[in-house]
């Protein structure tokens, strides 16, 4: 834990946003740490040191729906045959699940638990990539699907027992919505919390005004280090979160595969959308859109988000047309924190 410094503050986060805050005015705290595989970056104000029990829900968090830890429930799951997989006392899992379910429908199928199988083949998940066939990618294809899971009654079931369910694109922005429920809890109103590039905001910066917030302008910048924000937002008591294709590929044969699976094809999206930004009332439900926006692209997932309510979309595109290389589309909502 660290008491902010009465200096220009800029805090880098992990995929494609940052937050821009200034010199201290109140005693804020920041805290940072890993979590779920990521970096956490935190900034509240308090009176008392909640790192201990951040970091306590943080390590329950990770057990609950954690698909790289072998011992948490998700990875169970996984492991598991037909028979009803009992999740009454495991809320977390069982709302993930849930409202994954609703994403997948909404947005048919470009959001999808049951990706994992594919994200593997590719390398991007908890197992080496495998050599990619048209073959192999098929036989994948027939234990993907989202409507090869039901939750009723708090019951887990899988139709077949290959399927195998992935978190990751909802887990960091779910992972704010619990941590801001425990700050809440602790009778903290004013706070900044980031875990791996998503984040919650609430109340007032260190400043008293609302959170800034930069986003990047998508490059190969597997570092995070870029401070080139192509556009920059004001905001609070709102969730956002960011998915892009620019830092998480590789490439193989000259060619360049990103991380982003459509659970359609099996294969890595290619389209011009570079990053998708979400600005939702909870982080579980920015995460996914941004996920799913990301699968769907720019042309299918604008209408979309501009026809759901308290949703708010920024999209950067790839436009050969564009003095930069790039253009920004946006739902008609965000104005009102381009400020």
């Amino acid at each position: 834990m660290k008491l902010l410094q009465p200096i220009q503050t800029v805090i880098l986060l992990s995929i494609s946003v940052a937050v821009l805050c200034s010199c201290q005015k109140k005693s804020y705290l920041y805290d940072e740490g890993t979590a779920f595989n990521t970096a956490y970056h935190l900034t509240y104000l308090s009176k008392e040191e909640l790192q201990p029990g951040i970091d306590s829900v943080l390590t329950k968090f990770d057990a609950a729906l954690s698909m790289f830890n072998p011992n948490s429930t998700l990875s169970q799951i996984n492991r598991s045959g037909i028979q009803p997989f009992d999740l009454r006392h495991q809320p977390w899992v069982e709302r993930v699940i849930e409202k994954s379910l609703d994403y997948s429908k909404l947005t048919g199928g470009a959001f999808d638990m049951t990706v994992a199988p594919l994200v593997n083949a590719w390398g991007f998940g908890f197992k080496k990539s495998a050599t990619i066939s048209q073959a192999y990618i098929d036989s994948l294809l027939t234990f993907v699907g989202y409507q090869l899971i039901s939750l009723k009654d708090g019951q887990l079931v899988k139709a077949d027992p290959r399927v195998c369910l992935d978190a990751s694109a909802v887990a960091k922005g779910y992972a704010c919505d619990v941590v801001a429920d425990y700050l809440k809890s602790k009778g903290v109103t004013d706070y900044m919390i980031e875990i791996g590039g998503e984040l919650a905001l609430s109340g007032k910066n260190p400043h008293g005004s609302d959170w800034r917030i930069g986003i990047n302008t998508p490059t190969d910048d597997s570092l995070s280090m870029s401070e080139d924000w192509k556009e920059k937002l004001t905001l609070t008591d709102r969730c956002m979160a960011t998915s892009g294709n620019y830092r998480r590929f590789y490439i193989k044969d000259g060619k360049r595969y990103a991380h982003t699976i459509d659970p359609h094809t099996g294969y890595p999206v290619q389209h011009s959308l570079l990053s998708a930004t979400v600005i939702a009332g909870d982080g579980l439900t920015a995460d996914a859109l941004a996920t799913a926006f990301m699968v769907m692209g720019v042309e299918k997932a604008l209408p979309l988000a501009e026809s759901l309510p308290d949703i708010e979309a920024l999209f950067i595109c790839s436009d050969s047309q564009d003095s930069t290389g790039m253009k920004v589309l946006t739902t008609s909502g965000i104005k009102q924190w381009q400020k």
